[in-house]
């Protein structure tokens, strides 16, 4: 593992190897002499601060990024107006890169007031090929553009910034490499994030994912394995299996491992107290995959699984490759063998060709299943997928009001649902001091629902039991026992 290295003894002489991770070692022993002259230049420690955008496996991304930086030698900082920024970038959504480019204009009169000052773009929007040019023709001023396939080579890249101060794009389109063993520094200490897999297969027809995180590609188990045993001994009681879609994970590899086996053998690490992991592509989730989850008390019994649409027309328009009909029953199979499982769920809205019978059918399948909670997108027309270029866009004032009709409906159900836990004592994670009431500690139960309750900044990484007096929507109100 990484802390075994130690860079000192790295000869700086000698030409950098280039077996992975060897060669990224060289390049942090050779990239932290470079900062420790830079800061006797400029009589001052140099800082960085990464701004995160997007979904879990970016943020875990950018606790890699923030590990490399500070073995290099530079110091952690929450301001924009720090020696290096660094945007990791999602593209999901137009509007996300219209906001990075905004940003830039606002780091741009930073740089012009500081010269010294570092920009870096990394992440889904960095695989862009239009992005990219835009950025080389009109955003000069940026050191550092590389994507999601080569973050492992931050310290590389770092150092050819440094040494040739110019512009640096490092984009890859296709690569399988994973490279293991680099430093990261946890959010967190109590809990964490852990990829198993990395791209997606599935080609959604509204989704740019696949094109920007390239195809899928799994982890060893034995590495997967070794990380979780070691963030447990480090302290940390909850991990969350990370993927675009978990449950086609080992299909790369040539053993016969495949999620369920994986998820049964994280289940045994001793003293790992949670399990989480997302997300579940319907159309493979296999019954022993649920049959594990019900045999082990350490897997949250709760399980986010996007639906979409809940029109067979609509979900063959979007290349979901499942019905209806198909989505149901798998409900139905979950909750007999996990009867107080948390369903939570995404749906789109106003997808091209969407017919009032095709969102009712969406109605239809909210009253069925009965969410805990339902994370509502409006669609948006992605440039560079299928769903961009179909006929029959649906008008915004349609859209708009089937969402404020869906969400009636979905706030009604959760009430309805959330409820259920009232005056129950369930055990709660410590996450945080309240955000609104420093007098109130928040917390999440196994089936992801928030709890506010009285405590102290002592209890944050503890796992206590909480009665829950009140549900109040999407969160409750408890006391600690």
């Amino acid at each position: 593992m990484f802390n075994d290295i130690n860079l000192d003894e790295i000869d700086l002489t000698e030409s950098p190897p280039e077996e992975e991770p060897n060669r990224q070692y060289y390049f942090m022993a050779k990239c932290r002499e470079l900062i420790r002259r830079k800061k006797e230049e400029l009589g001052h420690p140099l800082s960085f601060c990464i701004k995160t955008f997007g979904c879990q496996m970016n943020a875990r991304d950018s606790e890699k990024l923030q590990g490399i930086l500070e073995k290099i030698g530079y110091i952690k900082s929450k301001s924009e107006m720090s020696t290096f920024v660094i945007y990791n970038t999602c593209t999901v959504r137009e509007n996300v890169n219209l906001r990075v480019y905004g940003r830039l204009g606002y780091l741009h009169a930073l740089k012009k007031k500081n010269p010294h000052m570092m920009i870096g773009l990394c992440g889904c929007m960095m695989q862009e090929p239009k992005v990219v040019e835009k950025l080389k023709n009109s955003y000069r001023f940026v050191d550092l553009i590389f994507g999601t396939h080569n973050i492992y080579k931050l310290a590389e890249l770092v150092t050819v910034a440094l040494e040739q101060n110019k512009m640096i794009v490092d984009i890859w389109k296709n690569t399988d490499q994973i490279v293991e063993n680099l430093p990261i520094d946890r959010k967190y200490f109590f809990k964490s994030g852990v990829n198993i897999m990395f791209g997606c297969n599935n080609f959604c027809s509204y989704c740019i994912v696949p094109y920007v995180r390239g195809r899928e590609r799994s982890r060893r188990p034995e590495e997967i394995l070794e990380e979780i045993r070691k963030l447990v001994n480090d302290g940390v009681k909850e991990i969350m299996l990370l993927g675009q879609n978990v449950n086609s994970y080992g299909q790369n590899l040539a053993h016969s491992l495949r999620f369920a086996g994986l998820l049964e053998q994280v289940a045994g690490i001793n003293g790992l107290e949670r399990i989480r992991f997302m997300t579940s592509h319907p159309k493979d989730l296999s019954e022993e995959l649920i049959e594990v989850m019900s045999k082990y008390s350490n897997i949250c019994p709760h399980l986010h699984l996007p639906v979409q649409s809940g029109s067979t027309n609509i979900l063959r328009q979007m290349n979901r490759r499942y019905t209806k009909e198909f989505y149901l029953a798998l409900v139905d199979r979950i909750r007999s063998f996990i009867p107080d499982i948390s369903l939570t769920t995404d749906i789109i809205i106003g997808f091209p060709g969407e017919t009032e019978k095709d969102f009712m059918e969406t109605i239809d399948v909210v009253e069925k299943v009965r969410y805990d909670s339902t994370f509502m997108f409006i669609y948006s027309k992605r440039t560079g997928t299928p769903a961009a270029e179909m006929d029959k866009q649906i008008p915004e004032e349609v859209i708009k009001e089937r969402f404020n009709f869906l969400l009636a409906k979905v706030k009604e159900i959760s009430r309805d649902k959330l409820s259920r836990f009232e005056g129950k004592i369930m055990n709660v994670l410590v996450e945080a001091v309240n955000e609104q009431d420093p007098s109130l500690m928040t917390g999440r139960l196994a089936n992801n629902l928030l709890v506010h309750f009285p405590g102290n900044a002592s209890m944050i990484g503890t796992i206590l039991p909480v009665y829950l007096n009140c549900c109040n929507g999407f969160y409750y109100i408890g006391s600690i026992i």
